[in-house]
């Protein structure tokens, strides 16, 4: 009797570790799949969302990437991730601007900006770069300035700036691609003659946990109290302004269906 009931409670045994070990192995196939997912949806690598270059002159620096427009003299496109708490408060001592040693067809001198009206306009802005001394020098290269008319640079363009940044914030980091739009016949200043844009753009990326969303500003160069959706335009629209394939690199689907929405709330409250 005794040796039947322990075979029985051993019977007994060999079942629960058995139905253990099928729920333990089904945990970690759903964990399996996760990871799938996540790895698709949430590595983020900046170098897979660099845009295209019309002029094949690529500058990577430690904390951004841009292409080099010789012709305008600027670039045409400046490419970075932005981090959630990026802008601290810590202030840096503003440096020079300076030439870009990188640049192999030079970057134009700070003085064409002198007595021109004009601010040296950041592109990837200094204030995206306060969590490192070395990161916020590297932005006062020439070749990631623009020239900005003071009140839009101190306005609506700075509106957007911090925009960004609450959003990056908000959404754990945020991918950003800026510029001015680069066309032909533009003003220009200076002897080197940059040309000043006649509107400047901004393009976010981010990651909410299972997709990409994204969202395009297109601002026209002079300062503006309208709120900030009314500059919202489709990436697809910017593409064809700019001549710039902005996210190449995703599967054709995910590209199509990011670049030809221009919905704020979809961007803003999801």
């Amino acid at each position: 009797m005794k040796k039947c009931l322990t075979i029985l409670i051993f019977f007994f045994w060999m079942l629960l570790q058995l139905a253990c070990r099928e729920q333990s192995n089904f945990t970690q196939e759903e964990k399996d799949v996760q990871v799938e997912v996540s790895e698709e949806f949430i590595a983020w690598k900046a170098e897979d969302f660099f845009p295209t270059s019309t002029t094949n002159q690529i500058i990577h620096h430690n904390y951004y990437t841009l292409s080099y427009h010789e012709e305008h003299e600027q670039a045409e496109w400046v490419a970075y991730q932005l981090q959630p708490n990026s802008s601290s408060t810590t202030d840096f001592k503003r440096p020079y601007f300076v030439e870009d040693p990188k640049v192999q067809t030079a970057s134009a001198d700070w003085r064409n900006y002198r007595n021109s009206g004009y601010d040296k306009g950041h592109l990837c802005p200094a204030g995206d770069m306060k969590f490192s001394k070395q990161a916020y020098d590297d932005t006062f290269y020439t070749s990631n300035i623009s020239p900005q008319k003071p009140d839009f640079n101190a306005g609506v363009w700075n509106r957007l700036e911090q925009k960004v940044r609450y959003w990056a914030d908000k959404y754990d980091g945020l991918f950003v691609v800026t510029g001015g739009v680069l066309e032909p016949n533009l003003k220009t200043i200076g002897k080197e003659e940059v040309s000043v844009p006649n509107s400047f753009y901004k393009v976010l990326l981010r990651n909410t946990g299972d997709k990409l969303r994204a969202i395009a500003f297109l601002v026209p160069h002079e300062n503006s109290e309208q709120p900030l959706y009314s500059f919202v335009v489709s990436i697809d629209e910017l593409e064809k302004r700019t001549g710039i394939d902005f996210f190449h690199q995703l599967p054709d689907d995910v590209e199509k269906k990011i670049e030809e929405s221009k919905d704020y709330k979809e961007w803003s409250f999801k």
